[in-house]
């Protein structure tokens, strides 16, 4: 099949190889453009971008698909299907109507749970067991379209936002393929989602990545894998130098108690509104993610210190 892909982070890679390793014609790829990132903010394409260019694929752009000229633009590929894997731009009605038959988006949830742009980080905040990928119609609605297929997964308790991502982007492409070969036979079938259970998962605040110790050791280590590895779930610390912010990327709740906020032990175990939560893997300002022993050794961070909220 003629196929527009359209995708940009690292999530959207998996299934655009898998589509042209199917054989399939890609006419283009529509990314997000190039943008600030790292430390440096250097201008970087996206991780589609160069994905496209190591497969010699024509790339689009643009800042806005909104535009008539944009809309002609994307209706001259003559694609059959166009398919979409967080992509970051909405798809007003006429890109919609173009492919002759329809585009497909690839959505890391279950739906109706978790519509939106953080159905990973959403559902892992809210102590999920299991999510899982799905293949589905777009239509003008946020991500209410009738759903062709589905895959489960379990999610563990120690699983991380960013291993979750990994599993879900190797099962979503070739849960795509499967869903192109069946659609190429009229085989697709589509059920419409129920409106019951419908929930959203809007992208993750900037407050949001705040630890509150006040909270429950479980809450908190939710918040930790949901934000892991990035942007991070943070506190902050004096060690000496004016306070520091601190991202915990690894963490584990114990049966401890105490104050909200004060470290408890040596490991360190920080106490939390209900139980405590060890601390196991950390990373400091422009440094690199560490076990939580070898960031004591250059922190210190001794029992009957209280933590602060970053700010």
């Amino acid at each position: 099949m003629r196929i527009i892909f359209m995708g940009t982070p690292e999530f959207a890679v998996p299934t655009l190889d898998a589509l042209v390793h199917a054989g399939h014609e890609v006419g283009a790829v529509y990314t997000r453009a190039p943008r600030p990132a790292g430390r440096g903010l250097d201008i970087l394409p996206s991780p589609a971008h160069l994905a496209a260019e190591r497969l010699r694929l024509p790339v689009e752009t643009p800042s806005s698909l909104k535009s008539p000229q944009a809309a002609a633009a994307f209706a001259r590929y003559g694609a059959d299907v166009a398919v979409v894997v967080a992509y970051g731009l909405i798809l007003p009605k006429a890109v919609l109507d173009a492919p002759r038959r329809g585009c497909l988006n690839l959505h890391a949830s279950l739906l109706p749970r978790w519509r939106g742009a953080a159905p990973i980080e959403r559902a892992i905040m809210a102590g999920d067991r299991q999510t899982g990928i799905a293949v589905m119609r777009m239509e003008e609605g946020l991500d209410t379209g009738p759903v062709a297929l589905e895959q489960r997964v379990a999610i563990g308790p120690e699983v991380t936002a960013g291993e979750l991502r990994e599993e879900l982007s190797r099962r979503g492409a070739d849960l795509m393929v499967g869903a192109l070969a069946a659609l190429a036979k009229n085989a697709l079938a589509f059920t419409p989602q129920a409106e019951k259970g419908a929930s959203y998962a809007p992208k993750i605040g900037k407050g949001e990545t705040r630890i509150d110790w006040s909270k429950s050791a479980r809450e908190i280590h939710n918040l930790v894998r949901a934000l892991s590895p990035s942007p991070g779930a943070v506190f902050e610390a004096d060690f000496g130098k004016g306070l520091e912010r601190v991202k915990v990327l690894r963490s584990r709740p114990v049966a401890q108690s105490g104050k909200p906020g004060l470290v408890l032990d040596a490991r360190p175990t920080v106490a939390c509104g209900s139980g405590a939560l060890q601390l196991v893997e950390v990373q400091r300002a422009g440094k690199a993610p560490m076990p939580a022993e070898e960031f004591l050794r250059g922190a210190r961070l001794p029992a009957g210190t209280l933590l602060g909220v970053a700010s």
